[in-house]
């Protein structure tokens, strides 16, 4: 059922808040930091701006362990992620409306990347949900290397797992921790996207980003699943698609490109 009167989408947010925040207060949370990714919640050098990318089911707890006032999430207009966005609000984060299911040229893109660009909405970095917000699941959309192009901003790849969540009956089939279990949450190295890319350009980098994201999720869901780290996911193996071929002026998961 989805919801749609204003009433009802303030109390749907608050209950959800506190849901939340009291499941999260009970989890055995571990997060592991990739390369020389910066975790939000630690002083980040200025002249660096970061854009965490996590997968639309995972938002609300990635909100809570590694959300930070510095960091303004985007955001869809739609009632359901207008829940999370009281979420948002309540741990002192900000929001830029746009979506990351477009190459840029949709009028709310344009908005969202022009506000990221003048300093999302006062803050330094962004959250972003590369499969938001309507799908499909887990699958990357060309909107989030966008942005990186546009903005200049590192994507962070973040990759969360919990062990034996419950799931709702929803498109991204939404993840909800069990109380007393473990969560994982893995940061990925951070990758850098050459400025101005073009249709062709996005695609290929929305495949290397797309191919981390899975591999990093794989790895944050076996973490909570065994309680064991697989030494692999400390490492940066030769990625599954080929680097570009024509050299580019950026770093892809540390290496250079060229």
């Amino acid at each position: 059922m989805k919801i749609r009167n204003p009433h009802m989408v303030r109390a749907a947010g608050w209950l959800a808040v506190r849901c939340v925040k009291t499941v999260y207060q009970t989890l055995r949370v571990e997060t592991k930091v990739l390369g020389d990714t910066i975790h939000p919640v630690a002083v980040i050098p200025s002249d660096r701006r970061y854009a965490y990318v996590v997968w639309h089911e995972n938002l609300a707890l990635a909100c809570v362990a590694i959300g930070h006032p510095n960091v303004a999430v985007l955001i869809s207009r739609h009632a359901d992620a207008q829940i999370l966005g009281s979420l948002i609000s309540a741990i002192g984060m900000g929001m830029v409306h746009g979506s990351t299911n477009h190459d840029g040229k949709s009028r709310g893109g344009v908005e969202a990347v022009r506000q990221i660009v003048n300093g999302t909405a006062g803050r330094q970095h962004l959250g972003i949900t590369p499969d938001g917000p309507r799908g499909p699941r887990r699958v990357v959309q060309p909107g989030v290397v966008y942005v990186a192009s546009r903005t200049g901003m590192e994507l962070i790849p973040v990759g969360i797992g919990y062990d034996r969540p419950w799931r709702v009956k929803s498109w991204d089939r939404f993840a909800i921790p069990r109380p007393f279990t473990q969560a994982k949450i893995i940061l990925g190295s951070p990758m850098r996207v050459p400025p101005g890319l073009r249709s062709a350009g996005l695609d290929e980098y929305r495949l290397i980003l797309q191919a981390e994201m899975d591999r990093l999720s794989g790895f944050a869901e076996a973490w909570a699943e065994t309680g064991r780290l697989d030494p692999a996911a400390t490492t940066l193996p030769e990625p599954s698609i080929p680097f570009p071929a024509k050299p580019v002026p950026a770093f892809v998961y540390g290496r250079n490109a060229a």
